[in-house]
């Protein structure tokens, strides 16, 4: 394996480094202001608009997907050092159309939809006219254990009849369409009884219930609670094939955890920057803080495991681009438990080194602790992982 990165690659590194500190960068106070005076915290900043519109010009543009059909054909490893650069702003990954879950949405739409779908739905998100959601996880049962989503879909002549309960829609405030995962057979086999449809937000019985507030926050999309009674979608709004919503959902979440992975490295790398610049200036007891052997272990310690989970997602994404998302399901199971443990690590000691300059929201680093806590919990818990790690390594042995 070889993770020297391309001619190609190094320029593309190289424009994302220079467009985030000419214009990413500064645009984080100033979308803040534009929010707050907007008095919506769903509303999108003119500024982001604008960074948005360089970007697209200069074909910074949907670099995430791997197809050239639809986006700029880059491996999984290629892309990974491109979407750490984007994380390391809360504007990073909008500013190159490269957020979730639109990625996630782009990438299932463009392997299993229709013609028609792609034409109605995809290109609309591709371009950046539209947002989208994903509405998987409910209140009532286990995100954890998806073989027990109760929302039902039941077809009705040309129509499917979707009744049920999901929070944490995230970003579907502002959102064009859901992709809704749906029982459409209770009485199939665990991992077939489930299938996606597309479901346009303005369809009566698509009932966005709240924002909730998560940490203390309701920003951009929000993670939307939402009913569905008795809401109607022609039978053609079925994503793929019926009853393969387990199958589509897991193309989704391989790709979608390594993107994940990336980007928390590069709050992780972000974080660490800011705690070093601020331990080599800030002065106590007699000297820079610096020189103390507390914050020097801090420093030292979140090297090594920044740049030890930074090569284990590399080797991941290798892995998929060689072998396939099958073939590297441990290893993708085990990034997603190794990085946002790693930055919540890093995040915690930076905040220490701050001290109350790191509580305050002075500095990127509380936001990116409040953000990268739910990295944990997203796209798998760390303890389901680990038991499915466990499970693989035992029958390797057995």
């Amino acid at each position: 394996m070889d993770f020297e990165t391309s001619d190609k690659v190094k320029l593309l590194q190289e424009q994302i480094e220079r467009f985030m500190v000419k214009y990413v960068y500064p645009a984080e106070a100033v979308a803040k202001q534009e929010i707050e005076a907007s008095g919506d915290p769903h509303h999108e900043p003119k500024v982001m608009l604008d960074i948005r519109a360089k970007t697209r010009e200069l074909g910074l543009w949907n670099l995430f997907l791997p197809d050239p059909e639809h986006g700029a054909g880059l491996t999984n490893l290629e892309y990974s050092p491109l979407c750490e650069i984007m994380g390391r702003s809360p504007l990073g990954a909008r500013a190159f159309n490269c957020n979730a879950p639109d990625t996630g949405n782009m990438e299932i739409m463009a392997e299993f939809g229709t013609p028609e779908q792609k034409e109605k739905w995809l290109q609309p998100l591709l371009d950046g006219e539209i947002r989208s959601c994903f509405s998987m996880t409910e209140p009532e049962v286990s995100g954890a254990d998806p073989t027990g989503l109760q929302t039902r879909a039941v077809r009705d002549g040309d129509e499917w009849v979707i009744n049920g309960h999901k929070w944490f829609t995230s970003g579907a405030i502002g959102a064009r369409f859901a992709i809704v995962m749906v029982v459409t057979d209770p009485d199939a086999a665990p991992h077939q009884r489930a299938s996606q449809i597309i479901v346009p937000t303005d369809t009566p019985g698509f009932n966005l219930i709240r924002a909730i507030s998560v940490m203390g926050s309701t920003h951009g999309g929000g993670h939307c609670e939402i009913r569905y009674d008795d809401c109607r979608v022609p039978v053609e709004n079925l994503l793929g094939p019926e009853h393969g919503g387990f199958m589509i959902a897991q193309a989704r979440l391989g790709p979608g955890r390594i993107h994940h992975c990336m980007r928390a490295i590069g709050m992780a790398e972000r974080a660490f920057e800011i705690m070093c610049r601020y331990a080599n200036t800030r002065v106590a007891f007699g000297g820079p803080i610096g020189e103390k052997q507390f914050v020097q272990e801090w420093i030292a310690t979140s090297r090594m495991e920044i740049d030890q989970a930074r090569l284990l997602t590399l080797y991941t994404a290798w892995k998929m681009d060689i072998y396939g998302k099958q073939v590297a399901r441990q290893e993708i199971s085990m990034i997603k438990v190794v990085v946002p443990n790693m930055l919540m690590n890093v995040l915690d000691r930076a905040i220490q080194c701050l001290g109350s300059l790191g509580m305050s929201d002075d500095t990127p680093v509380a936001a990116m602790w409040r953000e990268g806590r739910s990295l944990r919990i997203a796209d798998g818990p760390d303890e389901v992982h680990k038991m499915v790690i466990a499970r693989r390594e035992l029958k390797r042995f057995a």
